[in-house]
């Protein structure tokens, strides 16, 4: 039997002698709506999420999510397309760190580190816009410029660095009446879910090893936690952080959800690659496979191919059916048009997923789970 994702928000909080808890699940689980739940269960009023801050009591919690993007959203100059601008909803998360703390320069440092010294913010004076320009060479700029979308979220992800950084800066004065200000005095907890995904991996581990340098900083008494999908951002945060055991977040068919404790990184007991299998393995014996599972399908073989040494995974398709079988994933795993987004396979397709993964598992022992 399942538990409700307060359940497992309550089994988090409970968890009180851990400084920092990691946890592990595929996108759309329920990572996003967990760190809500933990939020309304440590303080329903009182928190810092970028959405709201109250102003007359301590903050309890802060917490960094999907919905902390939605403070920031573009003014695209639809008549003339010239005025891009990134625009920001008035709150205190913001007001506090960019002109109370005056920390801009030190959100431009960190966007630039993880994007290009080349691509510059640039506030306006109320600190309700903000827009970009790049530099071209030759002393020409590009001004008022649209960024991607993973650099967007690398620039809110900066923001809320930099606020990070300051209020573990204030705590660690020992002295509180040396303190700037109180409002987080009474902090408690830090919830982050999947900061910036779309990083490469060098610039991914590289956060990893700088959120873990800023949690191993903090002398205060606050506990961290760290939700992702990303396994590589999992195991770096783990070694780094020095963790013992990490979770695995999984949603059952009826809506419930496990919070499945492992020991050590997703290299030894967490199993990243078994829990593929394992999740694989469950959809084929209960009749339901989505399109998802294909995608799945494509990880676990191109995992398994990097480990072997060789160039492609699609090497390890059965020889007499390589195109045919490499063809029939790539198109299911990445199909973005709208009459290709059938939530359903056909059986022949389920068919499939079940004979691939029986080829790798039957080619291959060292996919054979250890009994530990």
């Amino acid at each position: 039997m399942g538990k409700s994702l307060t359940e497992i928000a309550q089994q988090l909080k409970d968890s009180s002698n851990k400084k920092v808890q990691l946890i592990y699940a595929f996108n759309g689980i329920g990572k996003t709506r967990l760190s809500r739940e933990f939020r309304l269960l440590v303080a329903p009023k009182n928190i810092v999420t970028g959405e709201e801050w109250e102003e007359d009591s301590g903050v309890k919690i802060i917490y960094y999510n999907a919905f902390t993007e939605d403070l920031f959203y573009w003014d695209n100059d639809l008549e003339f397309d010239a005025n891009r601008k990134l625009k920001i909803q008035p709150n205190s998360f913001t007001n506090w760190i960019l002109i109370d703390q005056g920390k801009v320069q030190n959100v431009i440092d960190n966007f630039q580190h993880y994007s290009s010294e080349k691509l510059t913010p640039h506030f306006n004076d109320t600190f309700s816009e903000v827009t970009f320009s790049f530099e071209r060479g030759n002393n020409i700029q590009e001004s008022n410029i649209k960024i991607s979308k993973g650099e967007d979220n690398n620039f809110i992800w900066s923001i809320f660095y930099t606020l990070l950084e300051q209020i573990i800066a204030e705590l660690n004065i020992t002295v509180i009446g040396d303190r700037s200000t109180t409002k987080f005095n009474d902090l408690k907890y830090i919830f982050i879910d999947d900061p910036v995904s779309s990083l490469d991996e060098n610039n991914l581990i590289e956060l990893a090893v700088n959120i873990a340098s800023l949690i191993k900083s903090c002398v205060a008494d606050i506990k961290f936690i760290i939700s992702t999908h990303n396994p590589l951002f999992y195991n770096v945060l783990y070694n780094e952080t020095g963790a013992k055991a990490g979770y695995i977040l999984r949603r059952f068919e009826d809506g419930t959800f496990d919070l499945d404790e492992k020991k050590g990184d997703s290299n030894k007991s967490f199993s990243y690659h078994l829990f593929l299998k394992h999740t694989l393995e469950e959809a084929i014996k209960q009749n339901n496979i989505q399109k998802y599972h294909f995608t799945l399908l494509r990880n676990l073989y191109e995992k398994t191919a990097n480990f072997l040494g060789y160039p492609r995974w699609s090497e390890l398709l059965p020889d007499d059916k390589q195109a045919y079988l490499n063809r029939i994933i790539q198109f299911t795993s990445h199909s973005t048009l709208s009459n290709e987004a059938v939530a359903e396979p056909t059986e022949p397709e389920k068919q499939i997923v079940k004979f691939l993964l029986d080829h790798l598992i039957s080619n291959y022992s060292f996919w054979q789970e250890v009994t530990q």
